[in-house]
């Protein structure tokens, strides 16, 4: 069974170009299926009828697979995982029934996305030293992903030839290896282009924008243990991840009157439904059309 798994990952990556981050959560939903299937002394996935997909989602609700309780997200995900691989065994390998295809869909909790107000970002990116190239690379770094609304992979693997300097463009390659077009702002084009002259005299072998000490390509956890660094030196007193930068990117455009749809676009969102679940306004948006409207406040 284990090798229909590796034959639908290579078919992800292969002809729907998947990342390596949905790879890797496909592989773990079904992987975790399959090794249940095996303690219950099924070979056979054509053997798989309700009653067992049943039990399985029942003991992975109540945490007796993943030895905690998961959340109705992770849950939906799982099904809809197994759900896409019986429709590739179904297609590619003869099998002739999908027992998830009548699983009734979970409803899933929309979270609300954790962001920096502008002060906070201002705070952070303000603290950067750049006395130094490694310095001056942080400060492009994280500049570039609040100012352009990056993923961290999308970061990771931001290459020179992607910059456009002079007419303030990148061209980014996201999920799926989807292109899209981000805009910069002038700030951000100067301190770009110095880090560009820079790193031309580093000797790298690679097109990557980001390097290491080693001169590698950063990793995104590289990226994540440079961020935990600067927020403590900052003095925010909170858990910053990379992707709040790109949050607070789409929070902060929106609290300023930007189009939804344009916000669609530079964050290379397919639905706009996904870009709705950052129309929640900042409290300080809030307090301030409060003061300014309320007759009792005049």
């Amino acid at each position: 069974m284990y090798n229909l798994l590796s034959d639908y990952l290579k078919h992800l990556k292969v002809f729907q170009n998947a990342s390596d981050h949905t790879l890797s959560a496909y592989e773990h939903d079904i992987q975790r299926f399959l090794d249940f299937l095996q303690s219950e002394g099924i070979e056979d996935m054509n053997k798989v009828d309700n009653l067992i997909v049943r039990t399985f989602i029942s003991k992975l609700r109540l945490g007796e697979i993943a030895l905690v309780e998961i959340s109705d997200n992770s849950l939906a995900r799982n099904i809809s995982s197994l759900r896409s691989f019986y429709y590739y065994l179904i297609e590619f390998k003869g099998y002739d029934k999908n027992p998830f295809i009548h699983v009734k869909q979970v409803k899933q909790s929309k979270k609300i996305p954790e962001f920096l107000f502008f002060n906070e970002i201002e705070q952070l990116l303000d603290s950067i030293e750049v006395d130094d190239f490694m310095g001056e690379r942080n400060k492009v770094m994280f500049e570039l992903m609040y100012g352009c609304g990056l993923r961290v992979s999308e970061l990771v693997n931001l290459k020179v030839s992607n910059i456009n300097s002079g007419d303030r463009i990148v061209t980014i390659f996201g999920k799926g290896n989807k292109e899209r077009i981000v805009p910069f702002h002038v700030k951000l084009q100067s301190l770009l282009e110095d880090y560009l002259l820079k790193r031309a005299g580093c000797s790298i072998e690679h097109d990557y924008v980001f390097f290491n000490k080693n001169k590698k390509q950063l990793t995104s956890r590289g990226i994540q243990y440079i961020l935990d660094q600067l927020v403590i030196k900052s003095g925010l007193n909170k858990k910053v991840s990379p992707h709040m930068l790109r949050h607070s990117f789409a929070t902060h455009l929106l609290d300023n009157g930007a189009d939804i749809r344009i916000v669609q676009e530079l964050l290379g969102h397919e639905n706009i439904s996904t870009t709705q679940i950052y129309t929640h306004v900042s409290i300080d948006k809030l307090k301030s059309v409060y003061q300014s409207a309320h007759p009792r406040n005049q």
